[in-house]
């Protein structure tokens, strides 16, 4: 065994001891919930735009990014556009014509003029609609052309039924050993009283949602070992892997 065989082997029996260590999954927990009254995942930006995410998060889609190596990741939900930028600049590393499709329902004036004019914008393309209605659906399937390799983000309206209709829109466009990322699916996890004015919380939200696809779907799985691996998440049970063509 050489030393990047050693060093996997023993960054995996970490990961495993993490999973079962059931303190330090609780304590993780009860952070993430506490911290989220102060809107943590406020606080960051990527290359210059706000990214709302939580670092921990950020290191695991760039680990995804890397190792997959998609040439679309298609994003529902755009806010600030943090996000698509650091999508972006990982793809631009990467080299090749790897590009970012961000779907989202109101892309505003100023945010739009942000990402356009950002050295980023190159790899970014923007659609305004909502993302279970036919004309984004359609725009994404146009941008995932036969022999791409597809990953796709949802981080938009947060409702089980939206959810649940984006993931029967968007999984089939993933491609195998590609991911599908559900994002805050942490809401089915928080107090009611965190979640205020909003139309999801306990019970309905992204989580929810994601159980209801899993039932009916054998495509994709759960990737545990991110979520034992970065304690702080907002996507518990939301990495999900397609495992079948």
């Amino acid at each position: 065994m050489n030393e990047i065989e050693r060093f996997a082997q023993e960054v995996a029996a970490n990961i495993k001891g993490l999973g079962e260590d059931r303190d330090v999954q609780a304590l993780s927990r009860i952070w993430i919930r506490e911290v989220t009254r102060h809107k943590y995942g406020y606080n960051f930006s990527w290359l210059g735009r706000p990214i709302i995410q939580t670092p921990q998060d950020m290191i695991a889609l760039q680990e995804i990014v890397w190792r997959t190596r998609p040439d679309l990741i298609i994003e529902t939900g755009v806010a600030h556009g943090g996000s698509l930028i650091f999508y972006a600049s990982l793809l631009e590393l990467m080299g090749g014509d790897g590009v970012v499709l961000g779907i989202d329902i109101d892309i505003r004036a100023h945010n739009r003029a942000e990402i356009e004019k950002h050295a980023m914008a190159k790899r970014i393309r923007l659609f305004e609609g909502s993302s279970v209605d036919a004309p984004a659906v359609a725009e994404a399937r146009k941008h995932a052309a036969a022999g791409k390799r597809v990953m796709v983000v949802l981080d938009s309206d947060h409702t089980r039924d939206h959810v649940l209709k984006e993931l029967e829109l968007y999984a089939p466009l993933v491609t195998k050993d590609c991911y599908l990322v559900v994002f805050d699916t942490l809401l089915d996890d928080l107090p009611a009283d965190l979640i205020e004015n909003r139309p999801w919380g306990p019970g309905n939200n992204p989580k929810t949602a994601v159980r209801e696809f899993l039932k009916h779907s054998n495509r994709f799985a759960i990737d545990q070992d991110i979520e034992h691996k970065l304690l702080i998440t907002v996507a518990p049970g939301g990495y999900l892997k397609c495992v079948k063509d």
